[in-house]
């Protein structure tokens, strides 16, 4: 009879989830056995718990499904030519699994594999006692990081990536959207040299945040026009905008509010098409990103080494620590708009 363990299960269609006893998977060539220490949650696990039209047609098919994508735990386990990693290592994951066979892929250009696996998205995830993955997407974490900061490098890679899109050196920069990863990002854009950075965040919580990480000026896009206050402040506008919100309006002023010839790199997911002043983006020379998942492995040796110089410390953004039976409350501190980064601690 198989081992058991706990594990968040996506269930039924619609809203919630549920913490079940399931089987505890073991490892195949190729891939090890975790035993999972501490998982944050991302608003990915937001869009499943709640079930919006993505998580309904990308998840739909697959329930019941073990949620959650980010983690840190210890080998327990390895399958047949696993030999990078070993017994009893601590790591962290790259959750993009590609294929390694697409033109992407060939061209090393992984983050846009065009057959991407996502763990607790397209196959069981890390909200449980125990994770199956990959051997080669693992990541030993440094012995100096937390376990709770060990858990957040996923998103803290998303940052990395959206603020490696140009060099920030010297350079003005925007931040719209202070969700975690956009909390993360000014704290990327300052350690990476930027001179001034500007968040944008109507909730106040939030906005918070981005002065904690280091931003010099808050802005609340509601109480007034950020590109009037950015021009205010500036006198020409931000040489960079990082786009974390996704938000329709948020995405056109950052148009509006970069300098001719500056560039936006664009994380951010709208969550249906946006209309854009296209002839503005055109006629002012603007470099536009779309950011997608990590650089692998580039960006997470440059997590390593803006952690490990101490250049970034992304502890002020995980707000709150929970028990893994606990994970509704971190789902409602998450709608409430009352927490940075929720991490469940899980053993």
């Amino acid at each position: 009879m198989a081992e058991m363990m706990r594990a968040i299960v996506k269930t039924t269609p619609g809203r919630g989830a549920e913490l079940l006893e399931v089987p505890r998977p073991e490892p195949g060539a190729g891939d090890a056995l975790i035993r999972v220490i501490a998982t944050s949650i991302c608003g990915t696990d937001h869009h499943i718990y709640e079930w919006n039209a993505w998580a309904e047609g990308r998840i739909g098919p697959r329930i019941p499904q073990t949620m959650g994508h980010e983690f840190c735990g210890v080998v327990e386990a390895v399958g047949e030519g696993v030999d990078q990693i070993a017994v009893g290592d601590r790591v962290s994951a790259e959750t993009h699994i590609v294929c390694h066979t697409c033109i992407p892929c060939r061209r090393g250009q992984y983050e846009v594999c065009l057959n991407t696996s996502i763990l607790g998205v397209d196959r069981d995830g890390c909200f449980a006692d125990y994770i199956v993955v990959p051997a080669e997407n693992l990541w030993k974490t440094p012995p100096e990081l937390s376990d709770n900061v060990a858990s957040a490098l996923e998103p803290l890679g998303n940052a990395v990536h959206t603020a490696m899109a140009e060099p920030l050196e010297g350079k003005r920069v925007l931040v719209t959207g202070i969700g975690p990863i956009g909390a993360f990002s000014v704290g990327v854009a300052k350690a990476h040299g930027a001179t001034e950075v500007f968040a944008s965040e109507p909730n106040p919580y939030r906005r918070s945040l981005a002065g904690v990480m280091g931003a010099d000026h808050l802005i609340d896009p509601i109480a007034t026009s950020l590109t009037g206050t950015i021009m205010e402040l500036t006198g020409d506008g931000v040489d960079a905008v990082l786009e974390m919100s996704g938000h329709p309006t948020a995405i056109q002023d950052a148009i509006s509010c970069v300098i001719p010839g500056g560039h936006i790199a664009q994380l951010g997911l709208p969550p249906d098409r946006v209309t854009l002043d296209l002839n503005e983006l055109i006629f002012k020379g603007i470099r536009y990103y779309g950011i997608v998942g990590r650089k692998i492995w580039e960006t997470w040796e440059e997590m390593d080494r803006l952690l490990a110089a101490g250049e970034l410390d992304i502890s002020p953004v995980l707000t709150h620590t929970l028990e893994l039976e606990a994970f509704e409350e971190g789902i409602r501190l998450m709608e409430a708009g009352e927490c940075g980064k929720v991490v469940l601690t899980v053993s």
